[in-house]
């Protein structure tokens, strides 16, 4: 029987040490998690207006969850077993002054935000749909995941080192996350789930729903890592935040040629098969930082 694992109180809005834990698992314990979408819910209807319901608080994190053993220098490892809905809608809203083709706080110009919008997606037989044209498949993953950092309180908008907000579709079922332990017990926080989204999140909110992640956590003691890495069956990924992009992807290719020297790789022909047969993609364009994600096939990397 997998234990499972609510909210205790009001969620989370900041990846914190500074909060206490809702549960406790040990290395190797698989639990099942509960999860709000982006909004805490408050979106429902296609007459909703989000610029009227939405505050400042965005990405309802459960957690803390405090890994037993975990300790500063180590690497949390969570494999995502599983990613089930927990109501039978998602949705999608246009916020003004948000997203990747709008004015914003950040870019600022003299333009009008764009039309304010929610989209309303019914999920049925694996398929979400709110008419004709806007119709997709369910391709669920956590758009949030991550630890503590060791000092700050870090916004669950905010993708960084930690992990945080990276909005990246790999962080789904099947994969393993690997996340730097910065504190006694590694407090680990998850939510903001996507039935689906594009690669760059283009208007900054993907297809939120509610749902019911189950988890494995494990430990490699004594492994430090700087930054979030994902391990799918084929494929061995870094995750870079940062703005401007191109520095996400410094980040994101540097931490894999640093992965591959771990596995037994000459830097620098790691950096030569990083330049002939890497591939590099967008995972968020419209947050904090932007997330950029740098891969490369098992085939290739175990050698």
């Amino acid at each position: 029987m997998v234990r499972e694992i609510r909210q205790q109180g009001p969620h989370h809005y900041v990846f914190s040490r500074y909060v206490d834990p809702i549960a406790t698992v040990k290395p190797g314990e698989t639990v099942a998690i509960y999860t709000d979408d982006a909004f805490e819910s408050q979106i429902t209807r296609p007459n909703d207006k989000p610029s009227e319901i939405l505050g400042a608080y965005l990405n309802p994190q459960t957690g803390p969850i405090f890994v037993e053993g975990a300790e500063p220098g180590d690497t949390l490892t969570v494999k995502i077993e599983s990613i089930e809905p927990t109501r039978d809608w998602a949705v999608s809203v246009f916020v003004p002054y948000f997203g990747g083709l709008t004015s914003t706080k950040f870019t600022r110009t003299l333009q009008d935000p764009i039309p304010e919008k929610v989209w309303i997606y019914q999920l049925k037989d694996g398929w979400l749909e709110h008419n004709a044209r806007l119709r997709f498949p369910w391709r669920p993953f956590m758009g949030t995941m991550g630890t503590a950092p060791e000092l700050e309180a870090l916004s669950a908008l905010t993708p960084f080192d930690h992990g945080g907000n990276m909005d990246v579709p790999d962080v789904k079922p099947g994969n393993i996350i690997h996340l730097p332990v910065r504190v006694p017990g590694a407090y680990f926080f998850t939510g903001d789930c996507h039935a689906g989204q594009g690669q760059g999140e283009l208007c900054g909110v993907a297809l939120e729903i509610t749902a019911k992640v189950t988890l494995t956590f494990d430990l490699i003691k004594g492994k430090s890592i700087d930054w979030p890495r994902i391990e799918s069956p084929d494929e061995l990924m870094t995750v870079g935040s940062a703005r401007p992009m191109e520095d996400a992807a410094r980040i994101a290719y540097t931490e894999l040629v640093e992965w591959m020297v771990d596995l037994g790789w000459d830097r620098w022909e790691a950096y030569e098969a990083l330049t002939q047969i890497g591939d590099l993609y967008v995972g968020n364009m419209v947050d904090t930082y932007y997330s950029l994600v740098a891969k490369i096939r098992k085939e290739y990397a175990l050698i």
